[in-house]
Order: structure tokens, then sequence, then C-alpha cells
């Protein structure tokens, strides 16, 4: 994704000014055309397997772990702005059991009801292990194809386009980068593969991951949704303050109540 970056300069009433920024003009495209886009080292096919095997050895060596979240909601449009906060307590215990204790909420209750709650409940959904199944990002899912390799400083991630074989509202299309190092899914630009409200007419997400003590963890998670009233809706999920646990060890905060959990 790299370009050729064009020259700047201030208007001076002389003809060599103007020939000479030209020419750092035209030295600085030169530099930019010279240097090619970094070879990805492996083929896709290679990088796929790779990373579903990790994956797959990551998750069964994650038992448990705690965390906080922080969902914010901003909504513009008809009938009128209105926008949300809910901090979360998160309790996973492998392979499929999550609980979420309400911390705080604030703001329009509309949105903590009817979209910070769904959320919880379809996260909990989506834990079930026919669903885990079915959404695992492996080929039996999806198709994937190699478009890129990139590099900044010691980190390398390969880039693949990835496209859903059974579009559901669990699964999305867009572009994963995946750490050279690690195998682990480090960023996303995707869409769902299938609105999961008829009243949103497009949502664009962008994920990040980050590495807590070996395993890749959500970081962020910023949604930007077109309501088909002509209306926008800004959703960031932060994830924060990861402690991986043992599973004998991980419980419920002393005085908070869960607000919902799955024990399968």
């Amino acid at each position: 994704m790299t370009g050729v970056s064009g020259g700047r300069c201030f208007v001076i009433k002389s003809s060599w000014a103007f020939a000479f920024c030209a020419c750092l003009t035209a030295a600085a495209a030169g530099q930019s055309l010279a240097a090619p886009k970094p070879a990805a080292p492996l083929p896709g096919e290679e990088v796929v397997q790779r990373m579903v095997q990790r994956n797959l050895e990551r998750a069964n060596a994650l038992r448990a772990f705690e965390a906080t979240r922080t969902y914010r909601l901003e909504y513009r449009g008809f009938p009128s702005n209105r926008e949300a906060e809910m901090v979360t307590s998160v309790i996973y215990q492998a392979p499929e059991s999550k609980e979420f204790i309400v911390v705080s909420q604030n703001g329009s209750k509309l949105i903590i009801d009817r979209v910070f709650r769904k959320l919880l409940e379809s996260e909990q959904e989506a834990m079930k292990a026919e669903n885990r199944t079915r959404t695992a990002l492996n080929t039996d899912n999806y198709n994937f194809q190699l478009i890129g390799y990139e590099t900044s400083g010691p980190d390398a991630n390969y880039v693949l386009q990835v496209e859903p074989k059974n579009p559901t509202k669990f699964v999305y299309r867009g572009k994963i980068w995946i750490d050279a190092r690690d195998f682990a899914v480090s960023k996303m630009q995707v869409e769902p593969a299938k609105s999961p409200s008829f009243w949103t007419k497009r949502s664009e997400i962008q994920h990040t991951y980050a590495k807590v003590e070996g395993f890749w963890l959500p970081k962020q998670n910023r949604s930007v949704s077109t309501i088909r009233l002509g209306g926008q809706a800004v959703l960031t999920i932060d994830y924060s303050g990861y402690k991986i646990r043992d599973p004998l060890t991980a419980a419920s905060p002393n005085g908070l109540s869960p607000m919902s959990s799955v024990s399968r």
C-alpha cells in the first residue's frame, strides 16, 4: 500500500526556485519508486495452514481469563442523537463459558438495552460449539488469498483477503493481517457477510489485537454503521486489564451480580 510521495514548496518568485523544487520532487518520487514492496517469505497456503494450527494450539492453551470491556456508542441521525457507555467485567473459562458483569452504565437506555445487551447475548450465542465450528477462521469456512506483505520496524504481517463460504451474521469478509512471527491475527478490516439487522445498511469494522502473556487477544473494535433512515452509529469496544487465569481461580468478583452467564 505504498505510494509515491509528492513534494511541496512555498511560492517563490524565482525560476531557479521552481526548478530546484521540481528536482527535489522528482528525486523523492524516484526514491519511492525504487523501493519495491517486500516479497512474502511464504506462500498464502502455508501462511493459512500455520495460522490455523497456531490458533488451535493457543485456543487449547488458553483455559481462563478475566478482563474489562468498555462499550461506547454514538448515534447521529433520525429521530434524535443518542449516546451511551457501559463497562463490564468478563470472565472466560474454556471451552464455552463466558460471564459478563455490568460494572457501570450511563446514557441512552435504548442503546444499553437494545445494542449493548444484545451484543453480549450474541457473543454468548457465538460461543456455542456448533457456532464456533461454523465461524472458525479456517479453510472449512473461508476462502483466503494472499494480497500483501507489510513490514514496520521489527514487525511484519501477511495481508490476506478473506471471503466466507457460507455467509451468516457471525462471519465476515475483508482483509486480515497475520503476524509473521506468531501466525496470529493482529488486525482486521472487515464487514459482516450478512447484515445483522434490516435497519443496518452497511457496517465497516476495524479490529486490533495485542499480545498478552503469549496469547493474542482483542484490544479494540471500532464499527461504523450506516442506518437506512440516514443516521450513522459509531461503536467502540476497548478491551483492557487482561489477567490470564487457571480455571479454578477464575470467579465472579465479590459484590457484583452477573448480568448473564453461559456454562455448558
